[in-house]
């Protein structure tokens, strides 16, 4: 099948393009500029995808006349207004931005800064956590962030099986640079991130609103998370450090019985007892591996879920999406292997 992609330039399209190109269900892959008026090769402004490729100009009746679907990897705002001939149309979409992921206009406008998009548009819209929904039958998938996929599959087990106290919800997330994108800022400046870390956005990032969305869908009960975000000096990856408070009564052997009834049978995700995940067995595949460990003095829990960014994270799950919204394998174009040493 032919696939569009809008928005190859950033870290996560440059990625997605790449797993496109390889995926077996892909005959071939047409790019697109969404602001841009006449076409330019892609090596002008990617000069490591010697590709031959162009990146044509924006116009969405000729991406719906040459694809059977299109992705969206824009900035945040973009697709609000890009996406409406697609919705209207009920062409096949998949969106990694952050525009259509959540369920009320007045959250998008408080954390994203942005107007939000129509109502009906939002209600037509699929939230894409590929491991807990389906996006078979689905025409517009909006694909989760990348700390909100990190947190939400670390505390999956114990929210769906009401294990925790709910009030209780603390993560500590950390992400790599690439996370930013490309845009330039003094806290993304190497000299800045080089041995250091910053903490930022605490408990303001816009991807807790939809983290809170997707755990109340499981327990009504959950209020809130504390939530803080340190940049790391590296390039990919993301470890969030989540704690919460057993239930009185709630022993190991609950808490490991609920993350091997969960993930036994995800091809994707890896969760063992007592042994915590580091970043490097992580970059470069899309897999989201998960240490989780109850202490039986304090009743804390500690669950620590690693994931590349740019994959599992963003690009990786878009093809898990559109290997559900088409029916193709589930692992199809993502056996890749960890980026060593």
């Amino acid at each position: 099948m032919n696939v569009g992609l809008v928005g190859v330039t950033g870290y996560s399209g440059s990625v997605l393009y790449e797993l496109l190109l390889r995926h077996p269900n892909v005959d071939s892959v047409n790019l697109y500029g969404h602001s841009q008026k006449v076409a330019q090769s892609l090596e002008s402004v990617l000069p490591q995808l010697r590709r031959g490729a162009n990146i044509l100009p924006y116009d969405s009746a000729d991406i719906m006349k040459n694809n059977q679907m299109v992705f969206f990897d824009v900035s945040a705002g973009v697709t609000t207004e890009l996406a409406k001939p697609f919705l209207d149309a009920n062409f096949p979409v998949i969106d990694l931005a952050g525009d259509y992921r959540l369920k009320s206009r007045d959250a998008y406008k408080k954390w994203y800064k942005k107007e939000a998009p129509d109502e009906k548009y939002l209600k037509q819209s699929h939230y894409g956590l590929v491991d807990f929904t389906s996006s078979k039958g689905a025409t517009y998938v909006s694909n989760p962030g990348c700390y909100a996929t990190a947190t939400i599959l670390a505390l999956a087990p114990l929210v769906i099986n009401h294990l925790i106290d709910t009030t209780s919800i603390v993560v500590d997330a950390k992400s790599g640079t690439s996370g930013a994108g490309k845009s330039l800022s003094e806290s993304t400046h190497f000299s800045q991130t080089n041995e250091n870390l910053q903490l930022y956005k605490v408990n303001h990032h816009q991807h807790i609103p939809e983290i809170v969305d997707q755990l109340k869908d499981w327990d009504e009960d959950v209020p809130y998370i504390q939530f803080t975000t340190t940049l790391l000096p590296l390039t990919r990856g993301i470890m969030a450090s989540c704690y919460t408070k057993a239930k009185s009564g709630i022993t190991e052997e609950d808490v490991k019985n609920a993350f091997v009834q969960t993930y036994s049978d995800h091809t994707f995700i890896n969760a063992t007892e007592g042994v915590f995940p580091t970043l490097k067995q992580v970059i470069g595949t899309n897999f989201c591996d998960i240490g989780y460990q109850l202490n039986p003095v304090t009743h804390q829990i500690v669950i620590v879920s690693v994931i590349d960014n740019l994959l599992k994270g963003a690009a990786g799950q878009a093809i898990q999406n559109f290997n559900q919204m088409f029916e193709f394998k589930p692992d199809a174009g993502l056996d890749l292997i960890p980026v060593l040493p």
